[in-house]
């Protein structure tokens, strides 16, 4: 059950962003409320003059291991650990406390059944301060959201995303050169533009009947239309709506909204600012995920750190208590909710202090401690989703018994999800509110489509393992045919020994190539009893 994890060692600062994006279209869900309504990017940021990645790996679509706290090491200053989904609102933890993190190195990878007898939350407390903001409602399309780190688009082709059950196409516009966000339909007959090309004039062209069009939308080419007739390209039924974009700490954002009032929103407000991911000193990566279930799920799991040592053992290295009541190695975590309103609330943790940000940002700065425990971020799957909807999301509580501290953020999202926001992702009527048949197994955690197809580094090695193992299938087979049509005089018995091995070896070498990439890049099985 892993699908993204690294630890780091020997470091001073450290600071990590996930951020979950919108799956794409080469994902094999369609409902929307088991996908997220955002795709799932993630950051990671650490320092030291002597940090070091042991691990970074991809693996499984059906749980995400980021860590997200610090192995056992020596530190003498502040930490500043970050979990981010989605729009992250231009604020830092630097101003929040009045302090500013050391010098850091930066990785990135830019989301039971009811009973008769009620279980209803007995320990978190209810946050210390909550403000009254009036029956405000949250507004979820009058937010930024991160489509894709730029490092894992490729300027040659359209890129199809789904937001908030919008369809949109990401394109690189030559003439301005920049990322445009297109709604994924053509005027013409709605064929999904993200099919389509870039010609040679750099617009972005519809695969169907060649309709054009440039970086406003405008509609510049109608093949079918006479050249000495009316310019029906000119007219407003032509164009595309465009949706207002950017690029922000290299990831791809747009605007939800293509109402004309909303063209130049960039300049009255702009995506969420994280100093460390602008900051030349800070080493970094982007990695991007798709997650095939609800987005209320995947953050209030990213908000639950004693999930850990059960969910990820022997996956993410864990504090080890001083009294250990069982093979994990579990222990009270003291988490509380300081502050919440409609943007968001503060969180208290033992080891440092997080806020979460409506609608998908989550970090925290850490404490000047000797030893830190490690953290993930990880999916439980989709039956928590079944049974939370069987209650309805208002009443999650008659299906979940919370009654510990370590549960005060999730306790606090869901406080937030439903007095802001009706507890529930505002769909616009594009979710009927059933979900889809759960998939088997191995397509719900497939690795291939949710992430290789749209990761660079880790499709080129897929790509160039793949060109391995049939390297080793050729020389395998040419060792025998030589063998095979080689006179029995003509060569030796230690050579025709030798080439047989040979043949037995690359034979040998090319089925564990299989069988890793397999396991790496398409889908790897994790049974928890025998881990």
């Amino acid at each position: 059950m892993d699908s993204f994890s690294a630890s780091c060692s020997r470091y001073e600062n450290f600071t990590f962003l996930c951020s979950p994006l919108v799956y794409t279209e080469n994902l094999k869900y369609s409902q929307p409320i088991l996908d997220l309504p955002f795709p799932l990017s993630c950051s990671l940021a650490w320092s030291p003059k002597q940090a070091a990645m042991e691990v970074v790996r991809t693996s499984s679509v059906s749980s995400i291991h980021i860590p997200t706290s610090i192995s056992k090491t020596q530190i003498t200053k502040p930490k500043f650990l970050n979990f981010q989904f989605n729009p992250i609102p231009s604020s830092s933890f630097s101003r929040i406390h009045g302090k500013t993190p050391s010098k850091s190195k930066l990785f990135t990878a830019i989301s039971p059944s009811p009973s008769s007898v009620s279980t209803e939350s007995i320990g978190p407390p209810e946050p210390e301060v909550e403000v009254d903001t009036k029956g405000e409602k949250f507004d979820w399309y009058a937010q930024w959201y991160p489509l894709m780190p730029v490092c894992d688009l490729d300027k040659r082709v359209p890129h199809a995303k789904k937001v908030l059950g919008l369809d949109v196409v990401v394109w690189w516009d030559r003439s301005e050169s920049t990322w445009k966000v297109f709604n994924d339909a053509c005027p013409h007959r709605l064929a999904p533009l993200s099919e389509g090309r870039i010609d040679q004039w750099g617009r972005l062209q519809c695969v169907y009947h060649g309709w054009c069009f440039n970086g406003s939308g405008d509609c510049k080419f109608i093949p079918q239309a006479p050249p000495d007739g009316p310019p029906v390209n000119t007219f407003k039924k032509a164009c595309v709506a465009a949706y207002p974009s950017t690029v922000h700490h290299d990831i791809v954002w747009f605007w939800p909204n293509t109402d004309p009032q909303y063209k130049d929103i960039i300049l009255k407000k702009q995506p969420p600012f994280i100093p460390e991911l602008d900051d030349p000193s800070y080493t970094r990566t982007m990695g991007n995920r798709d997650i095939p279930y609800g987005y209320d799920v995947l953050v209030e799991n990213l908000m639950d750190p004693a999930h850990v040592p059960y969910a990820h053992y022997g996956i993410m290295r864990t504090q080890k208590p001083k009294v250990k009541v069982d093979r994990e190695g579990g222990r009270p975590v003291q988490l509380s909710v300081k502050k919440l309103d409609i943007n968001g609330f503060i969180g208290d943790q033992e080891w440092g202090i997080s806020k979460y940000i409506a609608p998908c940002i989550f970090y925290a700065y850490t404490k000047p401690v000797e030893n830190q425990a490690n953290g993930t971020a990880s999916s439980a799957g989709t039956g928590k989703e079944r049974k939370i909807m069987d209650v309805g999301p208002a009443n999650w509580q008659k299906a979940c018994f919370v009654p510990t501290k370590s549960d005060a953020l999730v306790v606090g999202f869901r406080r937030w999800l439903n007095k802001y926001a009706g507890g529930e992702v505002d769909w616009k009527g594009k979710y009927s509110g059933a979900l889809p048949p759960t998939p088997p197994r191995e397509q719900l955690m497939d690795r291939y489509w949710s992430h290789v197809v749209n990761c660079r580094s880790c499709n080129a090695a897929h790509k160039g393992l793949n060109a391995l193992e049939v390297v080793l299938q050729v020389a395998s087979l040419a060792f025998i045919g030589i063998v095979a049509a080689a006179k029995q005089n003509a060569v030796s018995v230690a050579a025709r020994n030798t080439m047989i091995a040979m043949a037995i070896v690359c034979f040998a070498g090319s089925k564990l190539l299989a069988h890793f990439i397999y396991k790496n890049f398409h889908y790897h099985g994790y049974n928890h009893a025998f881990r």
